[in-house]
């Protein structure tokens, strides 16, 4: 193949490399130019073009591309039609995708024009997500490296997405008196909703004293009464595993099971446990499983739901990839099902009722600060309003006559916090006693006075909290440092209802045990306007 600039007159059969306008029409790259092309080309005032020239035996890029990926073993996968040198590859069932390495690394190296891209190895998917494309980055390609990618592909399994296969699970949670029940019970719900993407269910839960005795005896029950394939059994400590006879193993074992392995190079995740009694998987949850976050429990759990058989070998392996705890947005495990994740409500309250001490006794109110002509409280809402919160509920406080009608005019709703003067607090319940907002999944708590959050910002939290399937905590950072906005689920709205003094939210989310999600959105997040200075600063205007 020659990659170079043709005249017309020696332009016929190639392949264009760039597309061309006319007047009369495009001319689009990969056509092979015919002499009708050639004289529209001429007759357009075109005099070469940039093309290549076949040799004998290349394939050109989309041939080339259905050509490989028609070696890729169908089972439960479906197949784009080729285009622009490409087949992107997507899974037909839910599953687990596993790759091959040494296979797709060995493709990749047969020549620089075919390439193949996926997913990492161990990833749950769902039914209609992309797990990989093949790609032909030149026009063509040489029919022998074809050739070389076929017989690969034929002779060895580059990736396959295996199917989840449903199983009765057992859960038995061991309890202390410091466990709340309530815990426990979110435990179940937060285990069934992982549970579900395989169509397994759980069918039995069983509480007892955190002691091996107990469990041991549990466990020898449900081995010899109620188990029946395909089965497992998943153990949530009341307290973490600390040893290798630790109640958890040494319950295994006491029911004449075998422990497979004690602890993961995960994290979160570390302290897993895994082993089995007869042909059942026995897995001893880590505390990090009672949050929806992803974690070393949900890469054995999936393994296990796709009928593999993990072990010590396999957990030892998976350190690298295994930091999790740095990378907060990770959506998996879903805790609700896609449907529900997108019809999550969120709301938005904005607090507009301080007294902004520190711009001086009797100065200008910072709220009222022109901000491109617009007062900075009236902008605020406005951002707020364009998002994908609703409804705006904002609450007023000081100066309240001067703010309300700064806001006049916008779809908001407003509340008075006749308690301003005491503090954040009051305003914060005053928002969460709001009507419009008692039954929505999360709030989002936005101070009036952060200039540079954008609705791009906003949007951004709401979109984390819907993939998380709600329940959690989300919350604005810059460069991992905290800051503002925040979005509180509604099983933490009780706890704002019983703030009182000038405190946030803060307490709230260090104290739930709600996991917290945190979204970078740059300097905005601890911009705030607290003094006359600060609001020149960034670009506002003070009036009276």
């Amino acid at each position: 193949m020659r990659y170079g600039t043709f005249e017309l007159g020696e332009a016929e059969g190639t392949v264009l490399a760039h597309s061309i306008r006319l007047p009369s029409g495009r001319v689009p790259k990969g056509q092979v130019l015919s002499q009708d092309d050639i004289a529209r080309l001429s007759e357009e005032g075109v005099a070469s073009v940039v093309a290549v020239r076949l040799d004998p035996g290349d394939m050109l890029e989309d041939e080339a591309a259905a050509t490989i990926a028609g070696a890729i073993a169908p089972d439960n996968l479906r197949f784009s039609e080729a285009t622009t040198g490409r087949v992107n590859i997507y899974a037909r069932v839910d599953g687990l995708f596993v790759a091959d390495r040494a296979v797709v690394d060995a493709l990749n190296r047969i020549d620089p024009a075919i390439t193949l891209a996926c997913l990492a190895d161990h990833v749950a998917v769902r039914a209609g997500d992309m797990v990989a494309t093949v790609k032909i980055i030149p026009l063509a390609v040489g029919g022998d490296k074809v050739a070389q990618a076929v017989s690969l592909l034929s002779e060895a399994v580059a990736f396959e997405v295996k199917t989840f296969r449903p199983r009765a699970v057992t859960l038995v949670a061991t309890e202390l008196p410091s466990l709340k029940a309530s815990v426990m019970d979110r435990t179940a719900r937060l285990l069934e909703q992982r549970l579900a993407p395989s169509g397994s269910r759980l069918i039995k839960e069983i509480r007892i004293p955190h002691s091996a005795d107990r469990l041991t005896k549990v466990l020898r029950e449900l081995e010899s009464r109620e188990i029946d394939e395909p089965a497992m059994v998943i153990v949530f400590g009341a307290s973490a595993v600390a040893d290798a006879d630790d109640v958890i193993p040494a319950a295994i074992r006491r029911a004449g099971g075998e422990v497979e392995q004690v602890g993961m190079p995960v994290d979160p995740g570390n302290l897993l446990v895994l082993g089995r009694i007869g042909e059942v998987p026995v897995l001893g949850a880590p505390g990090c499983a009672r949050s929806p976050k992803e974690n070393g429990f949900d890469w054995v759990l999936n393994r296990l739901m796709a009928g593999e058989t993990p072990t010590s070998f396999d957990i030892t392996g998976m350190g690298v990839g295994g930091l999790l705890m740095e990378i907060p947005t990770r959506p998996r495990p879903r805790d609700a099902t896609a449907e529900k994740k997108g019809t999550l409500s969120v709301g938005a309250l904005l607090l507009a009722a301080g007294q902004a001490r520190r711009m001086g006794k009797d100065g200008p109110h910072k709220l009222l600060a022109e901000f491109g002509g617009v007062p900075l409280v009236r902008r605020s809402a406005e951002v707020l309003s364009s998002s994908q919160a609703s409804p705006v509920v904002a609450v007023t406080g000081h100066r309240r006559g001067e703010i309300e009608a700064a806001l006049a005019g916008l779809d908001i709703r407003l509340h008075f916090n006749s308690g301003y003067a005491s503090g954040m607090a009051g305003s914060l319940v005053t928002g969460f006693s709001a009507p419009e907002l008692a039954e929505k999944d999360g709030i989002l708590v936005m101070l009036a006075d952060m200039p540079g959050v954008t609705t791009d910002h906003v949007n951004m939290l709401i979109a984390a909290f819907r993939e998380a399937g709600g329940g959690v905590v989300v919350r604005s950072v810059s460069e991992g440092k905290r800051g503002n906005p925040i979005i509180l689920p509604r099983v933490a709205y009780d706890a704002v209802l019983r703030l009182e003094g000038d405190v946030g939210a803060r307490a709230i989310i260090e104290n739930s045990g709600l996991s917290v999600i945190d979204v970078d959105i740059g300097p905005a997040a601890h911009l705030d306007v607290d003094t006359p200075e600060a609001v020149t600063a960034a670009g506002g205007v003070l009036r009276g």
